[in-house]
């Protein structure tokens, strides 16, 4: 009889032995997955920055492109303006001359 309870004995000390050494190992996988983890969001972050950053210049260049245009076309429309009006405003002021004139 001390023979079955020394075999169960050392049954239940092999048993938590292992249950010890799979909690010993679930704890470091643990700490493993969350290192992982965490260097990922590190990662994920550094990219989605670099990305963020890219975006941002090319847009930024595109924009200063359509504003630079923009600023053409206003500049090519005031002298179109400004040509009209020097040819013109002789026959204008006339005309309000006139339209004055006759009430």
């Amino acid at each position: 009889m001390d023979k079955v309870i020394e075999k169960i004995s050392d049954i239940e000390s092999a048993a938590t032995s292992i249950m010890d050494n799979a909690n010993e190992r679930k704890k470091a996988f643990a700490k493993e997955m969350e290192e992982r983890t965490a260097a990922f969001d590190h990662d994920l972050e550094v990219q989605t920055n670099k990305k963020i950053e890219a975006l941002r210049k090319e847009m930024e260049i595109k924009m200063n492109h359509q504003l630079e245009k923009q600023k053409n076309d206003s500049m090519r429309v005031l002298a179109a303006l400004e040509a009209h009006y020097e040819k013109e405003h002789h026959r204008y002021v006339e005309n309000l001359f006139q339209t004055m004139i006759k009430e």
